[in-house]
């Protein structure tokens, strides 16, 4: 497939257009990286037409362990949310550490609130959470975008042409009116709080955060999803805002609310006053920071999941125990034209065939069904390290019965599932497909997931003992 450079789309739905030229001078760098040659002849790289396939013509391929005697049949799910924070960057901390924009292509963050390159064990320790039981863990993979190519660039420049304000601009003003909302909120709990000063000036903290990072006109990243849903969006952020302006007493008392009741230990660690706000500035920071880095190639309207599902199962031949802090796995590999296929793994399919994984291509679901990316992590440890050279060594799947190989230990197998509404008239024209390092040309083979363990020993208690119990629990 030829490749070409073309628009770079820091968005959900709302499109980064070349013609942003106020944007393009705050950015510095991005346009540079990201366009070549006439603007009017741009287009977007997206995946090869090839690479897809009707999901309806192929056979039933997912085989599963017998589950022994002794098998663990418990699951323990955690609620991290959808990235709805915006939390994106080029970085790994696990395979490339340090090095900003190592990825070269977006993530999607849940759980761990201050992953970067930079991140260590402390920091994501000292770090917040989107996960509603407190679990600091870091989960993150490549994000999924539409990419309609010269189809998306037509219809912007007919819009400038009739004098219709580009999708982005709505947004932003959308934004700005939830965002003055917002402002509203934050002085009636002024009003309302007299006396807790600090509780207030870490509201209107956190009122500033917002203001600054949730403009998209104002910030590199400019990340939106939905464009069908901009403005619904924005007016519940709005209407959010103003809720937690009356009712939000005080930082402490929104993280205890966020934590299931029973947890107290995990809830007064995640407690603390400012956290909020420290949050807030962080995620912008995450927003800014990569945006003017990453390399052509990956363009198109990013898609926030429909469903993120983060599952830890049992073992079909016994007991797991508990991971060790700080335990990092590596799902899939990102560089197949480097390393070929030994760690590459079949992620694809459809919402309603899950019996059928797809290994190097993206599904074509029957009526516009649901697209799936289903990522086993390896459920098998050394008992010793946390990480290997290779960040590989320390972990190993079991085979085809479910026993981990001599010497390793079964560790509960963590399953991410993604779910993703994607118009049937995308899926048949081929304008969806995961970001990729720019020479894999987004290989669906390429698709993989990232883990970092940061929850706290009573977290992992739990985790252990229901599963070991064979019970379902959420958390």
């Amino acid at each position: 497939m030829t490749r070409s450079q073309g628009r770079h789309t820091f968005s959900r739905r709302a499109k980064l257009t070349a013609g942003m030229t106020g944007l393009a001078l705050t950015v510095g760098l991005a346009v540079a990286f990201t366009t070549t040659g006439d603007q009017g002849q741009a287009r977007a790289d997206g995946a090869d037409k090839s690479l897809f396939v009707d999901i309806t013509t192929v056979k039933a391929n997912v085989k599963t362990p017998k589950p022994q005697q002794d098998a663990t049949t418990g699951t323990f799910t955690v609620d991290c949310g959808l990235n709805e924070n915006k939390h994106f960057n080029g970085d790994n901390f696990i395979a490339a550490p340090g090095v900003q924009n190592g990825a070269e292509h977006l993530h999607d963050y849940v759980g761990n609130l201050t992953t970067d390159a930079d991140s260590t064990d402390e920091s994501l320790q000292a770090g917040g959470t989107t996960c509603k039981n407190g679990d600091k863990s870091a989960y993150f993979w490549p994000v999924i975008r539409i990419d309609k190519g010269e189809e998306e660039a037509a219809a912007e420049e007919g819009a400038a042409a009739s004098g219709e304000a580009p999708a982005e601009e709505q947004a932003g003003q959308n934004q700005q009116q939830g965002n003055r909302n917002q402002q509203q909120g934050g002085n009636q709990q002024g009003n309302q709080q007299q006396g807790n000063q600090r509780g207030g000036q870490n509201q209107q903290q956190g009122d500033n955060d917002n203001q600054r990072g949730g403009n998209q006109n104002d910030r590199p990243q400019g990340f939106q999803r939905d464009n069908d849903n901009d403005q619904n969006g924005n007016q519940r952020n709005g209407q959010q805002n103003n809720r937690q302006g009356q009712g939000n007493k005080d930082n402490a008392a929104d993280e205890n609310a966020n934590q299931n009741a029973g947890q107290n230990a995990d809830q007064n660690a995640g407690a603390q006053d400012g956290q909020a706000a420290e949050d807030a500035a962080q995620n912008e920071a995450n927003l800014g920071k990569d945006a003017a880095e990453e390399l052509p190639g990956n363009d198109g309207v990013i898609q926030e999941p429909k469903a993120a599902d983060l599952t830890f199962r049992g073992s079909p031949v016994g007991d797991v125990v508990a991971m060790p802090k700080f335990l990092k796995i590596l799902y899939g590999d990102a560089k197949r034209s480097i390393n070929g296929d030994k760690n590459t793994k079949a992620s694809w399919t459809c919402a309603g065939f899950e019996d059928k994984v797809l290994l190097d291509k993206y599904p074509i679901c029957p009526n516009g069904a649901n697209v799936k990316r289903i990522h086993d992590f390896p459920g098998c440890w050394d008992g010793k390290n946390t990480d290997s050279a290779n960040h590989r060594d320390h972990v190993a799947f079991a085979d085809a019965n479910g026993q981990c190989q001599n010497g390793f230990q079964a560790i509960p197998q963590l399953r991410i599932t993604l779910t993703y509404d994607i118009p049937a008239d995308v899926q048949q024209n081929g304008q969806y497909a995961v970001d990729s390092f720019p020479a894999e040309e987004h290989d669906p083979l390429t698709d993989h997931d990232d883990f970092a363990n940061v929850m706290s020993d009573q977290i992992m208690k739990r985790l252990v003992n229901c599963i070991n119990t064979n019970k379902t629990c959420k958390e």
